[in-house]
């Protein structure tokens, strides 16, 4: 008979529901509050600064107006992912060598990426192709190693430090579930960093950054540690300095009483006893660059590149390795007069005869491949 109590299985149904309603609220401020608000601030602060020197060299790579709004930071979980980015897009993948132990993703639309290829392949970014090929990608993946470069050089500065990267990878992710075959990250949560794109009248769309939260946080920690050690120092040095300054006053008439004494000691150095010789260096030929060669070369001088100069290579076998003495010649694959390979970042971009300056060895660069060929070879 009911006289409106509650029975016992009501009790225990209302009960479970509100610890079911509890768990889904405690998950999603979990979520939440993975960052504090001067964490989510500092992490824009780093994006802000990175990407807005990023933009100055897509502009000037692309020829085009560049602008990148201030981002916005935001958690999300890896099961989101999908849900999120539910259209074709590109992921561009970024390790850190030095400086940091960590990795980030750039998420960018299909289409933005098909009228950066198309520009970066000497198109005018009007009529891009709608499906992207290999040669698409790796046009991409240049213009993305520049971008990554100059925005490690700005990091460089923000933590007093050198950071470098390592070549992006990238891959072509589909909203139909026509994935690569590596997927973004197995970190079950990311910082979420969202930028405004808009380049010139061609592109008006959004470029996302995904930092693993363990690596946004220690990026924090090392930002905000590294300003209070400043701080410190600053004042230590200031301290120090001030303690110099009186045992400097302390010394100053002792050592001008020893400098009076000793002055007449000068009149009986030979002054001419020593001379200084300036360097001398060869004279060469200066090379006239077109516009559109110095805007290239402009573009490069502020990111890190690692130069490598091959004279040939061979191959031998365990036994021959352990047979080498000192005296032992070894044959390579060039021939004798022939051009020497000149790698950037492991990559082959120019050939050149080796010069003897002064005492040194060099290289002058007889042959630059073409743009083409050096987007064909970033996948090779």
């Amino acid at each position: 008979m009911n006289d409106g109590m509650l029975s016992q299985d009501e009790i225990d149904a209302l009960l479970k529901v509100g610890e079911e309603e509890d768990d889904m609220v405690k998950n999603s401020s979990d979520t939440l509050n993975s960052l504090s608000t001067i964490e989510i601030d500092t992490l824009g602060e780093i994006g802000n600064i990175s990407f807005g020197s990023s933009a100055t060299t897509l502009s000037t790579l692309l020829n085009q107006k560049v602008d990148i709004t201030t981002p916005k930071v935001t958690v999300i979980k890896n099961t989101e992912i999908n849900n999120v980015f539910d259209f074709d897009h590109v992921n561009i993948q970024v390790n850190y060598i030095e400086g940091f132990n960590g990795k980030n993703v750039l998420v960018m639309k299909s289409e933005d990426a098909a009228v950066i290829s198309d520009i970066m392949l000497g198109g005018d970014g009007t009529s891009p192709d709608n499906e992207l090929n290999e040669i698409h990608l790796s046009a991409v993946q240049e213009a993305m190693n520049q971008m990554m470069g100059t925005a490690a050089t700005s990091m460089s500065t923000v933590f007093g430090k050198r950071v470098d990267i390592s070549p992006p990878t990238i891959n072509l992710e589909k909203s139909n579930g026509d994935k690569s075959e590596e997927s973004i990250s197995d970190e079950e949560q990311f910082v979420k960093v969202s930028f405004q794109l808009q380049v010139g009248n061609l592109i008006d769309s959004n470029i996302m950054q995904l930092i693993p939260v363990q690596f946004a946080k220690e990026l924090v920690d090392q930002l905000l540690n590294a300003s209070s050690s400043d701080g410190e120092k600053e004042a230590a040095v200031t301290a120090e300095t001030e303690k110099s300054k009186v045992k400097t006053e302390q010394k100053t008439n002792s050592v001008q009483e020893r400098s009076e004494s000793a002055q007449y000691l000068g009149d009986s150095i030979d002054q001419d006893s020593s001379s200084i010789q300036q360097a001398t260096f060869s004279n060469f030929e200066q090379v006239e660059l077109n516009k559109n060669e110095q805007r290239n070369l402009d573009m490069l001088l502020d990111i890190p590149l690692k130069v490598t100069v091959e004279l040939g290579r061979t191959k031998r076998t365990i036994k021959d390795i352990l047979e080498l003495s000192a005296g032992s010649i070894i044959e390579l694959d060039k021939l004798a007069g022939e051009p020497v390979d000149i790698l950037v970042n492991e990559k082959l971009i120019a050939k050149g005869e080796v010069v003897v300056i002064d005492e040194n060895f060099g290289v002058r660069v007889t042959d630059i491949s073409s743009r083409t060929d050096r987007l064909m070879k970033l996948n090779k």
